[in-house]
């Protein structure tokens, strides 16, 4: 199992350099991408609304179901090349001190995974999002979004060829619509020279919303289908996960899956790729084979 290191300062950080060689005849991108956002709420399986209250202990003490849970959730995800993956536990009391992000990834065999900790709460809690993906990236960065309450965050995750790069934006968004605002203009501004990108996450908010009418009109990013409903997991009437994509990524399928093993279901997406993403993935030279964490 493969990661590369993050370097984040107090609010965003520079892009990790990359003069590393190509590998000619190493991993390339596939010509199609399959795509998965899922927000797992820490391996935890909620079937109704009251069980947020009867079983709301789950968030923060260990619960003998989680593994088998993440297990199914593993099954769910195997069949994918990225997986943007929200709320997991990095490894804490209430996990069992599993790191999910890496359970995951050995459990469904996905050689390269990259994490961010957002709300580290030492042996209570280690709040983060984590990227599954099948080829290894040239240049992670780590980004904290602003808002009135910290412990939101963006993992930037770039592919490199010798004719373009793809760039994976990972987020999930505060509960507040300024919050978000906020976050997204950072994230416009981050993206805002990139020709290929793909964004997904757990937005928090729906497809019509203020906020991502902004995004969009700030940067190149689309979402094919609208008011595709992921939540809750039970009755799903609420679009707020999204994948959001540029023009040059040509969209084939969207599909909400069900799969019940949260409180969100989780949105796929089929692209293809351009021409010029098809070439050799360049090598970083940024410890791309640096021990991963847990």
């Amino acid at each position: 199992m493969t990661d590369l290191p993050t370097d984040a300062d107090a609010r965003g950080s520079a892009p990790v350099t990359d003069n590393g060689p190509l590998l000619s005849s190493g991993p390339r991108l596939p010509a199609r991408l399959r795509l998965m956002s899922f927000n797992i709420q820490a391996g935890i399986e909620t079937r109704y609304y009251h069980q947020y209250f009867t079983r709301g202990w789950r968030h923060v003490l260990p619960d003998r179901g989680r593994v088998p849970n993440l297990r199914r959730i593993a099954d769910t995800i195997r069949e994918f090349d990225l997986v943007g993956l929200q709320e997991l536990d990095a490894g804490s009391l209430r996990s069992g001190f599993v790191d999910q992000t890496a359970f995951l990834a050995k459990t469904a065999v996905f050689p390269h995974r990259y994490i961010q900790t957002n709300r580290p709460l030492g042996r209570l809690a280690q709040h983060s999002n984590g990227l599954l993906c099948r080829m290894p990236a040239t240049a992670v960065t780590e980004h904290r979004l602003p808002g009135r309450i910290p412990g939101r965050g963006a993992l930037l995750v770039r592919f490199s060829t010798p004719t373009g790069d793809l760039v994976v934006v990972l987020l999930h968004l505060a509960l507040s619509q300024r919050a978000r605002l906020s976050q997204l203009a950072y994230i416009a501004e981050c993206i805002a020279d990139e020709p290929h990108v793909i964004v997904m996450g757990d937005l928090n908010c729906h497809s019509a919303s203020p906020e991502l009418r902004y995004l969009c009109a700030e940067t190149d990013l689309r979402e094919p289908i609208n008011e595709v409903p992921t939540y809750p997991s039970w009755r799903p009437a609420r679009n707020i996960d999204h994948i959001l994509v540029t023009p040059s990524l040509a969209v084939e399928t969207v599909e909400v899956l069900d799969a019940p093993l949260s409180d969100h279901l989780p949105l796929t997406m089929t692209v293809s790729l351009p021409a010029a993403l098809r070439g050799p993935i360049r090598a970083s030279d940024q410890g791309r084979h640096a021990p991963s964490r847990g």
